[in-house]
């Protein structure tokens, strides 16, 4: 369940960042800097406290970098929710981000549009990938899918173009507008969705929408 307020540890090295990023989130009534770390490894104990909602943690730091500290968080606190926030415009650290365990990317060129939204999304258990990755993202797994063999697809017409709209960043109210149904029923037809696939987020949907042709680069 979603927190009122999500309590927010803030991890960079660089105090002047950490307080404009405060001043982003602590401007909205639903995010609170709880905390603030200056490398990985006091992330990583600061993370470990349960009161902790979610980590946003720059890549980039010394005693430990954010994807170490991403990892050993996950592996501790699983359901701990965890942002990477990066200079870097490039797809191998989005790759790993994903890979340690965070629920999102956000470019610091762009975090005064992107944090607010990652944040919430990372709340939902949704996965926030910026978006000039996904073209790069969406081409790199057509290529490893030209190779597979191709399987019935479980899902109907209707569950299809649900699963299209959530791999291109649809929030449950646009797909509900999109479709002209209920946002009830998107949930439901997520739901639905991936249990038919055996699957648990938006990342591994978006992983299937692109291996199964429904959105192209």
């Amino acid at each position: 369940m979603t927190p009122l307020k999500t309590r927010i540890l803030l991890v960079d090295d660089h105090a002047v960042v950490r307080r404009g990023l405060r001043l982003v989130l602590d401007a909205e009534p639903d995010l609170e800097v709880a905390a603030e770390a200056g490398d990985g490894a006091e992330a990583v104990k600061l993370g470990s406290d349960p009161d902790i909602d979610l980590a946003i943690i720059d890549i980039s730091m010394p005693r430990m970098t954010g994807l170490q500290a991403v990892a050993e968080l996950h592996r501790r606190r699983p359901q701990l929710r965890t942002l990477i926030l990066s200079m870097h415009d490039n797809e191998r650290y989005l790759y790993e981000a994903l890979k340690a365990g965070a629920s999102g990317y956000v470019l610091k060129t762009v975090v005064d549009r992107d944090l607010v939204e990652a944040c919430r999304a990372a709340m939902r258990g949704e996965a926030f990938i910026y978006p000039g990755a996904m073209t790069e993202l969406i081409r790199d797994h057509l290529r490893q899918a030209r190779d597979e063999d191709q399987i019935k697809d479980p899902l109907t017409a209707r569950e299809q173009e649900v699963v299209k709209l959530i791999a291109e960043s649809y929030s449950t109210r646009q797909i509900a507008d999109e479709l002209v149904i209920s946002e009830k029923t998107v949930d439901r037809h997520r739901a639905n969705i991936l249990d038919k696939l055996g699957m648990h987020d938006r990342v591994e949907l978006t992983r299937y929408a692109i291996r199964r042709g429904l959105v192209q680069p």
